[in-house]
C-alpha cells in the first residue's frame, strides 16, 4: 500500500513548476489531487494530463488572496472527495527591484498572493480537518525568508510571514492532530529562475555548496515525505532544500 493511498491533497500552485511537481510526487504515493490554479485553462490542461497518467485528479480555479476563492476550493474539494487530509500551499510570484524603486503595487501583490493567500488556504483547509483529528499542512517558503536578498524586500519578507503562519498553527493544532511544516527551496530551476539573466544565475550557483541549481523534483520529495506517515511527529519545523546554500 502506498504512503497517500485514499489521502486527498489541495496545492495551490499545482499546476506549474514545483507545484506540479509536488502533485506528481503525491501522486506517486497514492494521494488523489485537487490542483489550484489562477487560470481554470491551466488547471484543466494539468489535470487532463494527469488522468492520462491514471491520477485521480480535480481542476480548481481560485484567486489565493480572495478568502471566498479559499473556501469555495475546499467545499469542491469536501464535495467530490469526502475529505481533505493535506494541504501544500506552493501559489507565489515576485515583483522584484529594489525597495528605492519598489511600488506599494509590487508590495501589496507579493504579500497577498505569497502571505495572505496561505494564511486563506490555511484557515479553509483546517476545518475538516479538525473535525477529522488529522491533517498534514506544507507551506512552501524560501531560504531568502530566512536569510533576506537584496531587491526581494517584498518576497523575503511574504516568505518570512510563511514560516511564522507555519510555527503558530503548528502550536494551534498540535493538539487536534494537525501537522504543520514549511519548506524553504533555494535556487530551484524553474520558469521563474529561467528568466534570471546568466550573470545572476551563475552567481546563486557558486554560492551554493553543491554548486548546481536543484530541481523542482528535489522540493516535491521533501513535501512528500512531510505530507506522508514518516513525518507524523514532526511539526513546526522549516527544512530547506537549497543545496547548501544557507546552512
Amino acid at each position: 500500500m502506498s504512503q497517500l493511498e485514499n489521502r486527498v491533497a489541495l496545492v495551490t500552485g499545482g499546476a506549474r513548476g514545483i507545484g506540479r511537481a509536488i502533485c506528481e510526487r503525491l501522486a506517486k504515493e497514492g494521494a488523489k489531487l485537487a490542483v489550484v490554479d489562477i487560470m481554470q485553462e491551466t488547471a484543466d490542461k494539468t489535470v487532463a494530463e494527469f488522468r492520462e497518467q491514471g491520477i485521480d485528479a480535480i481542476a480548481i480555479a481560485a484567486n489565493v488572496a480572495k478568502a471566498e476563492d479559499a473556501e469555495a476550493a475546499v467545499k469542491t474539494v469536501m464535495e467530490k472527495f469526502g475529505r481533505l487530509d493535506i494541504l501544500v500551499n506552493c501559489a507565489g510570484i515576485t515583483r522584484d527591484t529594489l525597495l528605492m524603486r519598489m511600488t506599494e503595487a509590487d508590495w501589496d501583490a507579493v504579500i497577498a498572493v505569497n502571505l495572505k493567500g496561505t494564511f486563506n488556504f490555511t484557515k479553509a483547509a483546517i476545518r475538516p480537518m479538525m473535525k477529522a483529528r488529522y491533517g498534514k499542512i506544507v507551506n512552501i517558503s524560501s531560504v531568502v525568508g530566512r536569510a533576506g536578498n537584496a531587491g526581494q524586500v517584498n518576497y523575503s519578507a511574504s516568505k518570512a510571514g510563511v514560516i511564522g503562519i507555519t510555527k503558530s498553527v503548528a502550536k494551534e493544532l498540535g493538539s487536534r492532530n494537525i501537522m504543520v511544516n514549511a519548506v524553504a527551496p533555494g535556487y530551484i530551476m524553474t520558469d521563474m529562475t529561467e528568466k534570471l539573466p546568466e550573470e545572476a544565475k551563475k552567481l546563486f550557483v557558486d554560492m551554493i555548496a553543491l554548486k548546481r541549481g536543484g530541481k523542482p523534483q528535489d522540493v516535491a520529495n521533501v513535501v512528500a515525505f512531510l505530507c506522508g506517515p514518516d513525518s507524523d511527529y514532526v511539526t513546526g519545523q522549516v527544512i530547506n532544500v537549497c543545496g547548501g546554500f544557507l546552512m
